[in-house]
């Protein structure tokens, strides 16, 4: 059976993009529209990789994105931050939220900044699923 990639991104045309590449690299594509719904599936489905954008509606990638590198039951789990959002404003608003007095988590294995190109993406993928 072929690994499993969620892609979580509230963007339809982003989430076929990124289906389409993970179908074209040989893996299985699960989708969800936003953190709150991709955290359901992360823990239901158990997807060996996250592709994950930041800024979304009901539960932010940011916020998933915690949970995956704080929870240890889904800390393995490798994540590809694919955003708009700067990678450097990304990572201030972690620190924020750790000063708030969450626990730090983990820079992104990967960060891509939108708009990004198949080629660039699908090696990503392979690079952290072999």
């Amino acid at each position: 059976m072929s690994k499993k990639v969620l892609i979580v991104d509230d963007d339809p045309d982003v989430r076929l993009f990124n289906t389409t590449v993970v179908e074209e690299s040989g893996y299985t594509p699960i989708e969800a529209a936003n953190g709150e719904e991709g955290l359901k599936l992360v823990k239901k489905d158990r997807p060996d990789l996250v592709i994950l954008d930041v800024l979304m509606p009901k539960q932010s990638g940011i916020r998933l994105y915690r949970e995956l590198k704080t929870d240890k039951s889904l800390i393995g789990i490798p994540v590809i931050m694919l955003s708009g959002v700067a990678k450097r404003t990304f990572l201030r608003s972690q620190k924020a939220l750790t000063e708030f007095g969450d626990r730090p988590v983990p820079e992104p294995e990967n960060y891509l900044e939108k708009p990004v190109e198949a080629d660039e993406l699908a090696r990503e993928i392979k690079k952290l699923l072999g």
